[in-house]
């Protein structure tokens, strides 16, 4: 993180480190964060500034960055990625790095007796601290006041504390402020005091329609960088774990077949843009690009860069679609097959000698694995649940993360993991069960319930999707305890369609990695060789929960609880880190995966467990 930016442009060193991936997670632009003695809000890309003499690390993942496009971004050809810069502490510099604005402006005096809340530039600033002169005559340290305002489009600001406090719409001629926050700090104690005797309860800003409309500010993209907005802003707690929800895609790197030449063109298209019949044999000279293309004519090479010009190359695929068809048509494992030194996928088709366990069709080995994840907006309040295939409505409820910039901020991970595909009829006969067809409008139920109080929920994703999410948390709760990776280590990638899709899909990845370039040890892929033993173990951890049986009695419908989500389904059974699950431990109930306490057993897919 590099230095903050305000009108006086004075450059501070960096107070904290955040790593590059937690940039494109927790950290991106537009996100809040504490330092030792401020509170900073992420700046854009705009703001962003890189090492030339170090270059830029591009990443490249044509089928994402195409997807991308399709949604609806307009990103560079050759350099959509980018890793975030790497800053030196030891020699800061203020063009390196991630620049901050100071956020918010108010801030509370830290002296009990006084607690007075004013806006920053009327305090005392020393030693990078901020001080107020109190009217004891004491001069007492303050600290950025907790609360800011926010819409669900993204847009924050300063909470209007003086309208507030003065019940919207009336005046004071010299306001000065005391926030008072009781012996608990509860909202009901907190309250907001004016000299002139005005007083207002904090617990109010909780009243959306109550509170005044937007002002579409987005300070991380400029000072300027306001826009319309018909939101009511909400009273919102700067560390609150609904101030931020980032909006990740990712995608595995998989050989495209019939992009080879358009993959290779687009890599190094910074030159070949400009490359005629004239020109195409002195670019060939240039070593990047002669490796780029080679084995190909120079007719094809200015084909593919005509149809890349013209947008007909060809059309990428869904994420999830294209990466099933490659992982289900790998070959069988043999002797000594290991993958080469450059090769970022490489898979191979287990198969047990004592066979597949019930009701599993594959098994899938992979020993490397690239996967490519880019930050491609982001929202606050409410999260924004992404499609089957893991993507995003860019057109709604999606925070711009730049003015100007035409890539994203992206990170990649080198690992292994293991593919299991469920037999597709045995999941359709299962899908056709009374029982199953009964909960899945039990859990419809509880989703139209949570759907009414969203703006643009997505589809309900169906008792397949359930049945698939809550077999892979148990998954990853058994192989956990073996292949000696932390259940937070491993995270889940869901391969769902319905039967009447062009490409049904019920399957699962478990995976691990680490950003650095030597990938992971092979842990995983060895327990997948155990996956009989591992399903076992994962039927056994489902059957019953230190919480049963108000556990796997929970329905959805009509939960006066609120937990519209998820059916049986809590922290005892199949909650996991929120870091290795794709949905925010929502869309799970064991009871359709394994017999549970109080339902029939053809409600459970693995309905033979004992």
């Amino acid at each position: 993180m590099s230095s903050k930016w305000g009108k006086k442009q004075v450059f501070v060193r960096p107070e904290g480190q955040i790593r590059r991936s937690q940039v494109v997670t927790t950290f991106g632009p537009g996100a809040m964060v504490d330092l030792i003695d401020h509170a900073v809000l992420v700046g854009g890309l705009d703001f962003w500034g890189y090492d030339q003499s170090k270059g830029i690390n591009i990443l490249q993942e044509p089928r994402l960055r195409d997807r991308i496009v399709q949604r609806g971004l307009k990103l560079a050809v050759d350099s959509a990625f980018r890793e975030p810069p790497l800053c030196d502490d030891s020699q800061p510099s203020r063009s390196i790095g991630v620049q901050v604005l100071e956020f918010p402006q108010w801030f509370v005096c830290q002296n009990q007796a006084c607690r007075a809340l004013v806006r920053a530039n009327t305090l005392e600033r020393k030693g990078g601290r901020y001080f107020h002169h109190c009217d004891d005559g004491r001069r007492s340290q303050c600290v950025p006041v907790r609360f800011v305002a926010a819409c669900r489009k993204g847009h924050i600001q300063d909470f209007p504390w003086i309208p507030f406090a003065h019940g919207y719409g009336k005046t004071c001629a010299r306001p000065k402020l005391r926030l008072s926050e009781g012996a608990t700090g509860d909202f009901s104690e907190i309250t907001v005091e004016c000299a002139c005797g005005a007083r207002q309860n904090l617990s109010k800003a909780f009243v959306a329609d109550a509170n005044p409309t937007c002002s579409g500010h987005r300070p991380w993209l400029g000072q300027d960088a306001h826009e319309v907005c018909d939101e009511r802003i909400r009273l919102l707690v700067r560390t609150a774990s609904n101030s931020y929800f980032s909006q990740v895609v990712s995608a595995l790197s998989i050989p495209e077949k019939g992009r080879e030449l358009e993959n290779a063109v687009k890599s190094v298209w910074d030159v070949l843009q400009a490359a005629t019949e004239e020109t195409l044999g002195a670019f060939l000279a240039i070593p990047k690009v002669d490796h780029a293309v080679k084995g190909y004519s120079n007719s094809e090479v200015l084909a593919a860069v005509e149809d890349i010009k013209a947008g007909t190359g060809v059309e990428p695929g869904p994420l999830r679609t294209e990466e099933y068809i490659q992982f289900m048509n790998q070959p069988v494992e043999s002797p000594g097959d290991l993958p080469g030194a450059d090769d970022l996928f490489f898979a191979r088709t287990h198969q047990p000698q004592a066979g597949l366990p019930d009701k599993v069709g594959k098994i899938v080995l992979a020993s490397k694995l690239r996967e490519v994840r880019v930050q491609v907006g982001f929202t606050r309040l409410e999260p924004v649940t992404p499609d089957l295939q893991g993507e995003f409505d860019l057109q709604v409820e999606s925070a711009s993360l730049a003015l100007t910039a035409d890539w994203l901020p992206a990170t990649e991970v080198i690992g292994e993991g293991v593919f299991v595909a469920l037999d597709e009829a045995a999941v359709v006969e299962w899908e056709e069960r009374e029982a199953v067809e009964e909960r899945g409008r039990e859990l419809m139920a509880g989703y139209d319930a949570w759907a009414r109080r969203m703006k643009d929920p997505p589809p309900f994703p169906g008792a397949r999707f359930y049945m698939l999410h809550s077999l892979s948390h148990l998954l990853i709760s058994a192989i956990s305890l073996e292949c000696g990776y932390a259940a937070s280590a491993i995270r889940e990638r869901i391969y769902c369609a319905p039967a009447q899709d062009s490409h049904p899909m019920a399957a699962i990845l478990l995976y691990t990695g680490s950003s650095g370039s030597e990938g992971t040890l092979g842990g995983l892929v060895e327990q997948g060789r155990r996956f009989g033993e591992h399903l076992n173990a994962a039927v056994g951890l489902g059957q019953l929960c230190s919480n049963d049986p108000v556990c796997a009695a929970h329905s959805p419908k009509d939960d006066h609880a609120e937990r519209f989500l998820e059916g049986a389904a809590c922290h005892g059974c199949l909650f996991i880190a929120e870091c290795s699950c794709e949905r925010f431990n929502r869309y799970l109930d064991r009871a359709l995966v394994v017999p549970t306490i109080g339902h029939p057993n053809e409600l459970a897919f693995f309905e033979g467990a004992s």
